[in-house]
């Protein structure tokens, strides 16, 4: 091997280094998968029998969705979100996979979430406060 093949491995494997780091660092920390539906951070999930509830919080909302665990035929879904002093939000009907999401601006006010596939449920109680 020559002396220009010694010297240009270091430099390679320190390129591939930085731009790793960089690449690290430049990703957003709340970055979720690509298949979520709600903006912002992973909070909460909310798992029963049926399948799940996902919890979203950024800039003072809360997003979820339902998710049900195993996909098939159509079911009854929902999913609801009521911020302390307000409504709930819902949103239900007869889906295979998912239902949601439903955003709700709750501020720095507590939040109750809801799910349910089927006759399968999950209440959260006041979350997030």
């Amino acid at each position: 091997m020559d002396r220009g093949a010694l010297r240009r491995r270091p430099t390679v494997a320190l390129a591939v280094l930085i731009t790793s780091a960089l690449l690290a660092l430049t990703t957003p920390a709340g970055a979720e998968a690509a298949g979520s539906p709600c903006p912002g951070r992973k909070t909460r999930t909310l798992t029963f029998s049926a399948g799940a509830v996902h919890v979203y919080r950024g800039n003072g909302s809360v997003c979820a969705f339902t998710l049900r665990a195993r996909p098939g035929t159509r079911t009854r879904m929902s999913v609801s979100v009521r911020a302390r002093g307000h409504r709930a939000v819902r949103r239900e009907g007869s889906r295979t996979r998912r239902i949601g999401p439903v955003d709700v601006y709750a501020g720095h006010r507590c939040v109750w979430v809801e799910g349910s596939v089927g006759h399968a449920e999950v209440s959260s109680g006041w979350i997030l406060c």
